[in-house]
């Protein structure tokens, strides 16, 4: 069943935006649509996640290694990997409310307020003819299903449109400093290109053994028409993406074990099991033998976050083709040179982010001893990716007691991030610190200076106690 909360969904990114985590991007020239910039703990916090899979990733597996590929590439790469001919979407216009619509979430939209009127064959043989005419490359046919089936613009209401176009996702510029002698090039779509082509210089240069894989973070760019939802669908985001190359013949085991792996990863990070679910694809993409994508429920429902792909032999065989380069591996075992089959891990550093907001934003309200009510707004950021690990905070401005938090500060701050604030009461600054998803909160009073000993409380519980200062920073690593 599909469960949506908009209005947790606008409160995220209100909150997001007053508290430092996301701005629109150009925002005193009225903004960039689907383009963001992520401020002070918002960067942080994207860091962590970064550095969570990373190391994971390449520190943790001892046949992984890490590369960081150009995002200029030469233009002949996207022609081998398909994009220039197929990275396409089908779009179509309403001549009344001028909107442009992607055809296939116009069709399943329809097919969805179908299925909510009861009518499930209807909704089932409409999404099954759109796949068909979309397998086939039906632009005609995907208009007149669009007309015979009077599916209206959800903004005019009407069934005047255009005919259905083709539109590559890809961003396109020149090379070199003069137009007339520059060639066409992209700004890539996705990052595993730069790992296919690779493959050769890290086999040898890091004296990999297949299976091996090759972990790679960066920025990729789409032309994406109908981008929404906040960060979840943007023109600029960044992957994080591993591509493991294995024998042929052994991708379902492998398929499998890193199926398993990147679940286990999620989970250890603090995000609940229940709110994960595997969502096998059953249109595959005409390389893969077999896609899985890892949905997390946000408030605007299921969605993916991470896929699994295994793409058996396509990249390096096309490569291979296009470069008339040999990307093989010999496998000294079996005395056999072969294109190596790759099993795709690929994730979304801003949809890993936005799931992190999603899971923490909490709105608490409770009544207080005296019968009055008292209420906050908690990110309940797991501590390992919280952007502060610690707010030191003097509870006056005098008496020395903002030299010991800036000592304290200073023994802390090379294992973990520690902000000092010494503005409003100490109530304010900790619902402050808790709206930014602070884990520890330490406050240095007068008994300090007689027993070397703070208070430090605890975001998720608000519980308090009293612990010596040479404790804080074992407490503090301890949670994480």
């Amino acid at each position: 069943m599909l469960v949506t909360d908009q209005n947790k969904f606008q409160a995220i990114i209100s909150h997001a935006k007053e508290y430092g985590f996301v701005f629109p991007s150009s925002e005193i020239y009225d903004g960039l649509s689907a383009v963001y910039d992520y401020g002070p703990w918002g960067s942080e916090l994207k860091r962590n996640i970064r550095d969570a899979w990373w190391n994971e990733m390449t520190r943790m597996h001892d046949n992984i290694v890490g590369i960081d590929a150009a995002i200029f590439m030469h233009p002949t790469t996207w022609k081998a990997s398909g994009h220039v001919d197929n990275f396409s979407d089908p779009l179509i216009d309403n001549k009344d409310s001028k909107k442009r619509y992607r055809v296939d979430h116009l069709i399943e939209g329809f097919a969805d307020d179908l299925a909510k009127a009861g009518k499930h064959e209807e909704a089932e043989a409409l999404v099954a003819e759109m796949d068909r005419l979309l397998a086939a490359s039906e632009l005609a046919g995907l208009k007149l299903l669009i007309e015979e089936n009077k599916i209206p613009c959800p903004v005019s209401g009407t069934v005047n449109w255009t005919d259905v176009r083709q539109f590559n996702l890809m961003f396109s510029t020149q090379l070199g400093s003069v137009a007339d002698e520059s060639d066409l090039i992209y700004l890539r779509p996705e990052t595993a290109q730069g790992i296919f082509v690779n493959f050769l210089n890290v086999q040898k240069t890091a004296r990999m053994k297949v299976p091996f894989g090759i972990a790679q973070v960066g920025k990729a760019f789409r032309n994406e028409i109908v981008a929404r939802q906040f960060i979840f669908r943007m023109r600029e985001f960044e992957q994080m993406e591993m591509q493991f190359f294995i024998k042929p013949g052994t991708q379902k085991e492998w398929y499998e074990f890193w199926k398993t792996e990147r679940m286990k990863w999620h989970t250890s990070l603090g995000f609940p099991a229940d709110l994960y679910r595997f969502h096998d694809h059953t249109k595959l993409a005409h390389y893969a033998d077999a896609a899985v994508d890892i949905e997390f429920q946000f408030p605007i429902g299921w969605k993916e976050v991470e896929g699994i792909h295994s793409r058996t032999d396509f990249d390096l065989s096309s490569h291979q083709q296009y470069s008339g380069k040999k990307m093989q591996y010999f496998d000294p075992e079996i005395n056999q040179n072969y294109v190596p089959y790759v099993i795709e891990t690929s994730i979304g550093l801003d949809r890993m982010f936005l799931l992190t907001l999603s899971y923490a934003y909490t709105e608490e309200k409770w009544t207080k001893e005296d019968g009055g009510e008292d209420s906050r707004v908690v990110l309940r950021i797991p501590a390992k990716l919280a952007p502060i690990k610690m707010a030191v905070l003097p509870l006056t401005k005098k008496d020395g007691l903002p030299d010991i938090a800036g000592d304290i500060i200073k023994d802390c701050r090379q294992d973990f991030y520690c902000f000092y604030e010494e503005k409003d009461s100490i109530g304010k600054r900790y619902r402050r610190m808790d709206a930014l998803g602070t884990p520890f909160c330490v406050t240095v009073d007068h008994q300090t200076k007689e027993d070397n000993t703070v208070t430090i409380r605890n975001r998720d519980t608000m519980k308090q106690e009293r612990v010596l200062i040479s404790e804080l920073k074992n407490i503090v690593k301890n949670s994480f």
